[in-house]
């Protein structure tokens, strides 16, 4: 089979590879479609330590079940595992507990394992489903006639669960997301849909903006070098700064504008890191202790979020057609990391 193969830094590679072999326990799944992530276009320019290659990437996937080696395999309702179901999966695989997995935040956990990083990924017509991924029931079966492309949107969307749940957002709040890509854009439409009174994105990108006025929020925002972008977020939250600021790219900047325009007494969430490879920056965190602001951080994503992620994808109320703007072959998958960096899209999904 074919698989897009990451092979070193900016080395991603469309290649024949052997078809999977299952062990005992494992499924086997025929992709139907797996989007590309933020993360795989940053391995695939900047590299990732945590990635031994040859690597398949690719663990925004849903498939269908077209072999099983997992004699009493089940789903995390308890349902059997059956030939042809069609499925998303949890992507943190544990292997054995520790003092994070007792807290109910396996995210954290010294003992995890990931989809594409160290089993391989979906970037390719079938994955094998690892036995402790099949035992452990991170394997969810779609009962829903949405598409395998926007049920792709179930693993990202459930890390931008795992955010909120430390956020609080209510009646009573603003929200500015810094970022407009299709991370930025669920948290807006999540921050919404928690009622947060006025939801607005801030981006350098033109494009990505434009694509952002079709979710209904209530300001699309350019930022700039004279830092403009701040004054208008003061005046359209009267002058008090948003309550709850998320910054969903990996800049700098945007983590120190963040601080800046919060306002008293919000909260802030760091979704995105910066670059392994430059991840420390000075900020001004007098703002921290004068506006006495509440900092987070977001990494991955709980099973409870992805759970989450799953029913509101199941529900119908979450645009997710909208945030699914290209659907390519996998022979195009550089033509995606393209149109990602470029703003010219949202999620990029490779269809099999």
């Amino acid at each position: 089979m074919k698989a897009a193969v990451y092979e070193g830094k900016e080395r991603v590679i469309v290649q024949e590879v052997a078809d999977p072999m299952l062990n005992e326990g494992e499924v086997l799944l025929a992709v139907d479609a797996c989007s590309i992530c933020g993360t795989d276009l940053r391995t695939y320019r900047h590299g990732d330590l945590k990635i031994n290659p040859p690597r398949i990437l690719g663990h925004e996937f849903c498939g269908h079940v077209v072999e099983s080696r997992a004699t009493d395999g089940r789903y995390a309702d308890g349902t059997p595992i059956q030939i042809g179901d069609r499925v998303v999966m949890y992507i943190v695989i544990l292997a054995g507990t520790d003092r994070y997995t007792e807290m109910g935040r396996e995210n954290l956990s010294g003992k995890r394992t990931t989809m594409s990083y160290h089993h391989d990924g979906a970037f390719a017509p079938f994955v094998r489903i690892p036995a402790n991924a099949v035992a452990q029931g991170n394997l969810f079966k779609v009962t829903s006639n949405i598409s395998s492309d926007q049920m792709s949107l179930a693993e990202p969307l459930g890390c931008v669960m795992n955010a909120h749940s430390r956020l609080g957002i209510g009646l009573k709040d603003t929200v500015t997301i810094i970022g407009a890509g299709p991370i930025g854009i669920m948290h807006a439409l999540l921050s919404r849909a928690q009622g947060a009174q006025k939801v607005f994105v801030i981006d350098t990108n033109e494009e990505r903006l434009k694509m952002a006025q079709d979710f209904n929020l209530d300001g699309a925002i350019l930022s700039t070098s004279d830092g403009a972008h701040r004054e208008r977020i003061a005046q359209l939250t009267n002058g008090n700064g948003p309550d709850v600021v998320i910054v969903a790219v990996s800049a700098a900047t945007a983590q120190n504008d963040a601080l800046e325009i919060a306002a008293k007494a919000g909260r802030v969430n760091f979704f995105a890191g910066l670059p392994k490879s430059s991840p420390v920056t000075p900020l001004n965190v007098n703002h921290i202790h004068y506006k006495e602001l509440s900092i987070s951080g977001s990494y991955s994503e709980k099973k409870s979020d992805f759970q989450a992620a799953y029913a509101l994808l199941h529900s119908g109320r979450f645009p997710a057609s909208k945030i699914v703007t290209h659907r390519l072959p996998l022979d195009r998958i550089q033509d995606g990391f393209h149109l990602m960096e470029t703003g010219e899209s949202l999620k990029v999904c490779i269809a099999f």
